[in-house]
C-alpha cells in the first residue's frame, strides 16, 4: 500500500514543476518552420477562434430597436368576397405653343414659367415636357367648281405643306365638295402623298360643305390614339352642309387630343375684289368670308391651333414650314383638375408664361432688342361623364 502511494505523490510532485516551466517558457516563432503566425482576437470580435484565425461576429448593439412587428392582416369574414376600391382621378394634356411675334419659338423654358389655370382657379402643374413628336395629320382640301383661282391656291398650299414632311410624319389626304373624300389614308410615304394631290384636277361640284366635311374628319381621328392635326386648306366658306355652325363648333369643343391650322385660300381674289362672284350661281359676298375668316380663327383657338390668311404664294411654305415647327416644339403640360367633377361641362383654360418670379417674361432678338411673345394653347376642353 505505501508504495502505490508514494508513487502517485512523487507523480503529483513532478506534474505542477513541468507545467511552471512551459509556462515560463518563451513563445515559439513559428515563422522558422514555416506555418503562419497565430492571429490575437480582436476585443470587438464576439465569436470563437480557430487555427484560421477568429470569427469576426459583432456584437449586438444594445440601442438598436427591436424589428417592426409583421403586418396583421385583415381577418376574412365567412361569406363575404374579396373587393377593391378604384378611383378614376382625372388627368388633363394641355399643349403650349410659345412664340415670339415673329413666329419663332421660344426654347428653354422650364416648369416655373408656366400658370395653369381652369375655370379662373390656378392648378398644379404635375408633369412637363418638350414634345418632340413626329406628326400625325390629315391634309383636308377644299376642292370645288367655285373660281379658278381657289382651285390653284388650295393646289399650290396643298404641295408646300407635302414639301414640309419628314420621314418620321404620317399623313392623310382628304378634299371635300359635297362630301369628303379620302385620297390616301395614313402613310410615311411622301410619293403617295404626292400621288392623292395630283389626283385633284377636274372638280365636280361647286359646293363646299366644310361643316359636314370637318364634322366626318373629327369622327374618323377620334378612333385614333395620341395627338392628331387638320391642316385645313379652306376658304372658310359653307354653302350647303346639313350641320349648322353650333353643332360643328361642339363637335370641335368635344373633340379631344386634335388641334386645327385653318389655312385660307382665295385671299388675293379677295384683295382685287373678284371673289364674290362664284360658280353655280352660289353668290358669297365680302361679309360671307369675314364670317368665314372669324370661323376659322374659332376653331384653332378652340383647339389650340393657328389661322393663317397668306396672301402670296410664296407665303404659303412659310406658313406651313411655321406649322411644322410649332408641331414639333411645344410645351406638354399636365395637371389634376381641382374640380374634379365628372359632369361633362366645359372647362375654360388659359396658360400665363411668367419669369420664375412671376414678372412678365422677357425674351431678346439677336440685337437685343425685347420681343413680345405669343402664347398659343386651347380654350378649354370638355370634362368626362360618369356614363363615359
Amino acid at each position: 500500500m505505501l508504495a502505490p502511494a508514494a508513487s502517485l505523490v512523487l507523480l503529483f510532485g513532478i506534474t505542477p514543476a513541468s507545467a511552471q516551466d512551459q509556462s515560463q517558457a518563451p513563445p515559439q516563432d513559428n515563422t522558422q518552420n514555416g506555418s503562419k503566425p497565430k492571429q490575437e482576437v480582436p476585443a470587438e470580435a464576439g465569436g470563437p477562434t480557430g487555427d484560421v484565425g477568429p470569427y469576426s461576429i459583432p456584437k449586438k448593439n444594445p440601442e438598436a430597436p427591436p424589428p417592426p412587428p409583421p403586418p396583421v392582416s385583415p381577418t376574412k369574414t365567412e361569406g363575404m368576397p374579396d373587393y377593391s376600391i378604384k378611383v378614376n382621378v382625372p388627368l388633363v394634356n394641355v399643349d403650349v405653343m410659345v412664340t415670339t411675334k415673329s413666329g419663332q419659338f421660344v426654347p428653354g423654358l422650364k416648369k416655373d414659367n408656366f400658370r395653369l389655370f381652369e375655370d379662373g382657379a390656378q392648378q398644379q402643374i404635375s408633369s412637363f415636357n418638350v414634345s418632340k413628336a413626329p406628326i400625325t395629320a390629315v391634309l383636308l382640301v377644299e376642292f370645288a367648281s367655285t373660281r379658278y383661282s381657289f382651285i390653284i391656291n388650295a393646289l399650290q398650299a396643298s404641295y408646300a405643306f407635302a414639301n414640309t414632311l419628314t420621314k418620321d410624319d404620317w399623313i392623310a389626304v382628304s378634299y371635300y365638295d359635297m362630301q369628303p373624300h379620302i385620297l390616301v389614308d395614313f402613310t410615311q410615304d411622301k410619293k403617295a402623298v404626292y400621288g392623292a394631290l395630283n389626283q385633284m384636277r377636274m372638280p365636280g361640284f361647286s359646293e363646299t360643305n366644310l361643316f359636314d366635311a370637318l364634322y366626318d374628319t373629327l369622327d374618323r381621328l377620334d378612333r385614333v390614339e395620341g395627338k392628331k392635326y387638320i391642316i385645313l386648306i379652306t376658304t372658310g366658306f359653307d354653302s350647303f352642309s346639313k350641320l349648322t355652325l353650333d353643332k360643328i363648333t361642339k363637335k370641335v369643343k368635344d373633340t379631344k387630343d386634335v388641334t386645327i391650322f385653318p389655312i385660307s385660300v382665295g385671299q388675293i381674289a379677295r384683295i382685287m375684289g373678284r371673289a364674290g362672284n362664284r360658280g353655280a350661281g352660289i353668290h358669297a359676298s365680302e361679309l360671307d368670308y369675314l364670317q368665314a375668316d372669324n370661323e376659322m380663327r374659332t376653331f384653332a383657338a378652340i383647339t389650340g391651333g393657328r389661322a393663317y390668311f397668306p396672301r402670296f404664294e410664296a407665303e404659303y411654305g412659310e406658313d406651313f414650314q411655321d406649322i411644322g415647327d410649332n408641331i414639333r416644339h411645344q410645351y406638354s403640360l399636365s395637371y389634376h383638375p381641382t374640380n374634379n367633377k365628372l359632369d361633362g361641362t366645359y372647362r375654360k383654360l388659359k396658360v400665363e408664361v411668367l419669369a420664375p418670379d412671376g414678372a412678365p417674361l422677357k425674351v431678346k432678338d439677336q440685337k437685343g432688342k425685347d420681343q413680345k411673345i405669343d402664347v398659343v394653347s386651347r380654350d378649354g376642353y370638355t370634362a368626362k361623364h360618369t356614363v363615359d
